[in-house]
């Protein structure tokens, strides 16, 4: 009988004991389940920081990347982005001469990361419409004012250094950096790009004009050149001629005449019969 007691208790102990595991157990997953609803963890990724708001306030600390733990119910965290990012922006100025100036600009630029929770706080998340592409425009403007459209055209660099400096100084007031700048195109109205073209015309035609002028010059000169050589050539060979020079000549023709001739005298004579002067060869 001791022994049936003895069983007895031990298996009430045991079921005991197994109960009060279950309840362990089931108090864990709905302690789990508690934590996977509130959610106490955040997770920042790469490029990103954490504004942490408690009751929607926004807080001085910035979270970096990585885990981080916060309180339930009282704290949320708002993802930033800092990465670099692009945006292209169309322009329109008008220059110096009041020409009409359509440009695309694209701009590169990131949010500090440290003043995350003030760009949050002062802008919001959309601040590419409310800042950047304002702020484009402005500038442009106001660089795109004092030159002229060809100065636009022929100082591009130049401009393009203005309006990168005064973007820089005007974004950094709000906690967003300029990492590059570039001017995609310059666009003009219709009637000034048709003068430019004209212009351009114009010019290779000159330039054309004046390449035939220097080339006509040259073979003028060439060509002057050419018969002041002749003329003096032709008046060094009068020089050179001489009574005994013409003499020789002579001489020489009538030796000439001497060997074609075949010793016959011609039969029929229409008119003077060749004379050498044999007794002029020995005047000399």
């Amino acid at each position: 009988m001791e022994k049936d007691v003895n069983v007895i208790e031990m298996m009430k102990e045991k079921g005991a004991k197994g109960l009060r595991i279950i309840k362990f157990g089931f108090l864990l997953f709905i302690a789990f389940v508690i934590v996977l609803m509130l959610n106490p963890f955040v997770v920042i990724g790469a490029g990103e920081r954490g504004v942490v708001l408690n009751f929607g306030a926004v807080q001085p600390i910035v979270l970096g990347e990585g885990l981080h733990f916060r309180v339930p119910i009282v704290q949320k965290i708002v993802k930033i982005d800092v990465k670099v990012h692009k945006e292209q922006v169309d322009a329109e100025a008008a220059s110096k001469d009041l020409q009409d100036i359509r440009s695309t600009i694209a701009v590169n630029y990131h949010i500090l990361p440290d003043k995350a929770n003030w760009v949050y706080q002062n802008i919001g998340t959309a601040f590419k419409e409310r800042i950047i592409d304002p702020t484009v425009q402005e500038v442009v403007k106001a660089i795109t004012a004092k030159y002229t459209a060809i100065e636009l055209i022929t100082q591009r660099e130049k401009v393009r250094s203005e309006v990168r400096a005064l973007l820089k100084e005007r974004l950094v007031a709000y906690n967003i950096i300029v990492d590059d700048f570039s001017i995609v195109n310059f666009k003009f109205s219709q009637q000034f790009t048709q003068a430019i073209e004209a212009k351009q015309t114009a010019e290779q035609l000159a330039f054309k004009a004046q390449r035939d002028l220097e080339r006509i010059k040259i073979e003028a000169e060439q060509k002057i050149a050419g018969a002041r050589a002749e003329a003096e050539a032709l008046r060094l060979q009068k020089e050179n001629v001489t009574p005994q020079l013409i003499k020789l000549r002579q001489i020489e023709a009538s030796i000439k005449a001497i060997e074609k001739w075949d010793g016959h005298l011609p039969k029929i004579n229409s008119g003077a019969i060749p004379f050498i002067d044999v007794k002029s060869f020995d005047k000399e």
